[in-house]
């Protein structure tokens, strides 16, 4: 196969070749290393690239295969994957976007022991914004990720490495993570899948929970395949998790050889109050043509919004900046923050434990309240973003609250789905006039991750989008 082409073929595509024998684990780690060392100097996607380390794992998965390791046991038997900085690497620094990190990690976070277990080569640590606060991935520490359609633009974030990484074909697919859409930000802007699981499906260990339980482990994948098979292999809790999910009644990889079925869609393009509401012409356009085609397919779709009320947006303000503050003096030189971060940590400071309680004590109810469109829908779908991916360095300079107000109004739908705790992905829908990316969200019930995977595979069929790649990178 065409060295680019194998590239771009997605992790279950490049497990079958490695696993029948037609390709060498090591043969694709070298494509990906090449392509890495010529082309993340435009992109700046990974802060650190494990060459040796992954030669290393890769010939031991060669081996394993030549003494016939059953595949079942090993799904990612020698294929590459990217770990999102925020997750721990063995003997790696967390960096988390900023310099004011400490010791290297003394052991594989839970989700990255799965993918050894599973047989996957971890080639690399991607970039984050500082502390994963927001998205876009510009840091001073680190430099500006860049978005692999438009290098004048970001990839998002805070899965901004990951999502440009595997956008670019510099590796088949990668760990990120979700506080108020950081898995489905950089997947709508880079023509991606992203997922954001249940809570409590995928662990955060060694961690009990991030952001006061608004975040999630996860991946962003070029196909719903590969996702589907991503999730199988890294879903499981430990008793470090604070909360654990029920497993799932069949795997994810099987739950997409089903189809859907005709499923009753919900489409709003209502934010929440006390947001700013700025959805564009492409954005509303790309809903709105996502809706047409649901129909095509026998869908019954109608206009239905969720009741977010008054509370929704203070839930999830209350936890991501207190969140913030608790996570910038945990770092071992909070000294070193940037200004800008600095800044939100302190307005998080300003949050009393007494009120991130009593927040966290109505999530049951604002979980029911947000729900009730799900009641008589089987998913809810909307724009992913309001807005295309600012240009590099739009927001440079600018001082913690300017940022926030700024930034929320570019993706005001997703943090509220955090709070609820239930899954939600971004699916690509076309490219905006610009000819960047966009995308829209699906939201399903709490723990029915299985419906979004369906549906989207009967998207994707209808309106294949893995084989568009950015032109630079291809």
């Amino acid at each position: 196969m065409d060295p680019v082409d194998l590239a771009f073929a997605g992790v279950v595509r490049q497990a079958e070749l490695i696993a029948s024998g037609e390709l060498s684990a090591r043969d694709l780690l070298e494509v990906y290393l090449e392509r890495i060392q010529r082309l993340d100097p435009l992109l700046n996607a990974f802060r650190v690239v494990f060459r040796e380390r992954a030669r290393l794992e890769a010939d031991q998965a060669d081996a394993r295969r030549r003494a016939g390791a059953p595949p079942a046991q090993r799904p990612l038997l020698g294929v590459p994957i990217a770990v999102k900085d925020d997750v721990d690497v063995v003997g790696e620094v967390t960096a988390l976007g900023s310099n004011a990190y400490g010791d290297p990690a003394p052991a594989d976070a839970e989700v990255v022991r799965r993918l050894r277990e599973a047989g996957a080569v971890i080639v690399g640590k991607t970039n984050v914004p500082e502390l994963c606060a927001w998205p876009f991935t510009e840091t001073a520490t680190w430099g500006a990720t860049r978005n692999p359609w438009d290098l004048q633009h970001t990839p998002g974030g805070s899965s901004g490495g990951t999502g440009a990484a595997v956008a670019a074909g510099l590796v088949g697919a990668g760990l990120g993570s979700d506080g108020a859409g950081s898995i489905r930000i950089p997947a709508a802007w880079c023509g991606l899948f992203g997922l954001k699981p249940q809570r409590g499906r995928v662990s955060l260990a060694p961690r009990a929970e991030t952001w006061h339980g608004l975040s999630v482990n996860g991946a962003l994948t070029r196909t719903v395949q590969d996702a589907a098979l991503m999730y199988d292999v890294i879903s499981g809790t430990t008793p470090v998790d604070r909360e654990r999910a029920s497993a799932p009644e069949i795997p994810f990889t099987r739950a997409i050889d089903s189809r859907p079925g005709k499923l009753r869609i919900a489409l709003s393009m209502r934010v929440l109050p006390g947001v700013m509401p700025r959805l564009d012409g492409d954005g509303r356009r790309a809903t709105e043509e996502m809706a047409e085609l649901l129909r095509s397919l026998g869908h019954e779709v109608s206009e239905r919004d969720p009741d977010y009320g008054a509370v929704t947006f203070p839930a999830v303000i209350v936890r991501y900046l207190r969140g913030l503050h608790d996570e910038a003096h945990a770092m071992a030189h909070p000294e070193r923050l940037e200004r800008r971060t600095r800044s939100v940590a302190r307005l998080g400071g300003l949050i009393p434990p007494a009120l991130l309680e009593r927040s966290r004590a109505m999530e049951g109810q604002l979980r029911e309240r947000l729900n009730r469109v799900l009641v008589d829908h089987d998913v809810l779908l909307t724009p992913t973003t309001a807005t295309p991916p600012p240009r590099i360095g739009r927001l440079e300079g600018r001082g913690g609250l300017w940022t926030l107000n700024d930034v929320i109004a570019m993706v005001p739908y997703l943090g509220a789905f955090n709070v609820t705790g239930q899954p939600a992905c971004s699916v690509p829908a076309g490219f905006d006039s610009a000819g960047l990316p966009r995308g829209v969200q699906l939201v399903g019930r709490p723990g029915d991750e299985a419906t979004l995977l369906s549906l989207a595979v009967q998207i994707q069929a209808a309106r294949p989008w893995a084989q568009q790649r950015p032109p630079l990178f291809s």
